[in-house]
């Protein structure tokens, strides 16, 4: 499986946010062995949303929008997304009904607030999509095609993805080494190794920590153990990385 990620929010375009959601779900889903191909970055610009939404979905088994689900003026994530499948929002029974017991909590422990929900205009979702539910918040994401619509907020993306994450999976493996030798002395041992062998490998180092990090990425478990084995003949290993 391969997927691509894309990040929803001026905030993110002008540095006021920092893009951890791009960075947990890389790591989320890289951890199933799913490819990463594409993440990036877009503005509540609903035709800029739409035409990448269409484009990734053709390219790609599975990608993930995350950011501008709400009923604020830039929230036009789902519209947009709506757009591409070329699908009209309608209400969703489960987004509703998940909606008023959230809005009948929150008046229940601050009832001198109050707060006022256009609930049918926040339950909608392209129509045919599934719902899904937004347990620590209010605004639904759903799931339509290979697309699935997560909201930006962190603690409320991270809880609809565990719902979902048993849905992406695949073949890529990982192996990581630590070495102190220098970047300038590893890259013939690194060509050696890439050519001999049927995996990628990148080098990235960490001066403060003083070391490189070695990664090891490919299909085959026996593959990427050799290819480790005949590293550790030729590097120096950072023993306290062990």
């Amino acid at each position: 499986m391969d997927a691509a990620l894309l990040t929803v929010g001026n905030e993110l375009l002008s540095g006021d946010t920092e893009n951890t959601n791009a960075t947990w779900l890389a790591s989320e889903l890289s951890a199933r062995g799913v490819a990463v191909k594409r993440i990036l970055v877009v503005p509540d610009e609903s035709d800029v949303i739409t035409g990448f939404v269409r484009s990734f979905s053709d390219s790609f088994d599975a990608v993930i929008v995350t950011g501008g689900l709400g009923q604020t003026p830039d929230d036009v994530t789902m519209e947009s997304v709506a757009r591409g499948f070329e699908q009209p929002l309608e209400p969703n029974e489960l987004a509703r009904t998940d909606i008023e017991r959230t809005v009948a909590e929150f008046e229940r422990h601050r009832p001198n607030l109050d707060i006022d929900v256009d609930i049918e205009s926040e339950a909608a979702l392209p129509a045919g999509a599934r719902a899904l539910i937004n347990e620590p918040g209010l605004s639904p994401g759903c799931v339509i095609e290979n697309v699935y619509v997560l909201p930006g907020i962190p603690e409320e993306m991270r809880a609809m993805f565990e719902s979902i994450a048993a849905e992406f999976s695949g073949t890529i493996r990982r192996r990581t080494l630590y070495t102190t030798d220098p970047e300038s002395m590893l890259i013939e041992t690194l060509t050696d190794a890439r050519d001999r062998f049927d995996v990628s490998i990148g080098c990235y180092p960490d001066n403060h920590a003083g070391h490189n990090r070695l990664q090891l990425t490919g299909t085959d478990d026996n593959e990427l153990d050799s290819a480790v084995a005949w590293l550790r003949e030729r590097v120096t290993i950072d023993t306290d990385r062990e």
